[in-house]
């Protein structure tokens, strides 16, 4: 059975080139996400589809902040398709709590806010009433992989609530 939740975030990893039932992994010597004490860290996430980085380079001087966006739509989406694989269904998400983004940026660029903004607004719509958290967005040097954007997700997690099949 799939969850309301499971399948929007179907819906949404496909507009971006995503497929929820890719595994995604970790390098050796870290885990791509790690249940504690009633919580879940997912580490950082990179906009890469399909194997490639999908937005490569700095906000405000090689990319837009609409691409810059873009990338933070990219890179939360992964992070909830993480957070589905080590759950079984974000229905366990009972609670955004943090979300750190990382951009990228030109050193006259100061609209971090505004990318951090592209993956706040599918988290507080995907996992609605519950999306809401708390955020820092920073501007940095330089990323993973010349990435524009990179975010890490901490939820608190609940009981899976039994509901009706949107399959």
């Amino acid at each position: 059975m799939t969850s309301s939740r499971d399948a929007q975030l179907k819906k949404l990893a496909a507009e971006f080139g995503l497929d929820i039932a890719e595994h995604i992994r970790a390098v050796p010597r870290h885990e791509v996400a790690v249940e504690h004490g009633g919580q879940l860290f997912v580490s950082g996430q990179i906009p890469r589809v399909r194997g490639a980085v999908a937005v490569a380079g700095s906000v405000g001087a090689d990319v837009s902040l609409e691409e810059g966006c873009r990338a933070a739509r990219i890179c939360v989406v992964r992070a909830l398709i993480v957070a589905r694989q080590s759950l079984g269904s974000l229905d366990r998400v009972a609670k955004v709590l943090r979300m750190n983004v990382y951009v990228h940026s030109a050193a006259n660029f100061t609209e971090q806010s505004e990318v951090a903004d592209a993956a706040s607004e599918i988290l507080y719509t995907l996992l609605e009433p519950h999306g809401g958290h708390t955020r820092t967005a920073v501007g940095v040097h330089q990323l993973p992989k010349n990435a524009s954007v990179e975010l890490d997700l901490l939820v608190a997690l609940g009981e899976a609530e039994a509901g009706p099949s949107t399959f």
